[in-house]
């Protein structure tokens, strides 16, 4: 699947930095892969943390990512 925008919220922001929320179908390597979010790379700085809520065949999973690029592709890693 590909990112949904509808399903990224702010939770909490401050000084260039923001939690996001993400709720997804995708797995943890899809949501991974670079340039996954590109189509919102406008909304995020390097450092932001997105909290992904993720039900993979019907499992739910919680994945904390750090996004370490915006130029080009977004990109991000896997904290926990």
């Amino acid at each position: 699947m590909s990112m949904n925008s509808k399903n990224l919220s702010v939770l909490a922001y401050a000084n260039g930095f923001t939690l996001w929320h993400y709720k997804t179908e995708d797995a943890k390597t899809t949501v991974a892969t670079d340039g996954y979010f590109n189509d919102v790379a406008n909304i995020f700085n390097v450092g932001d943390l997105i909290i992904a809520s993720q039900s993979i065949n019907g499992t739910m999973t919680t994945t904390i990512y750090v996004v370490s690029s915006v130029s080009g592709n977004v990109s991000v890693a896997t904290v926990v």
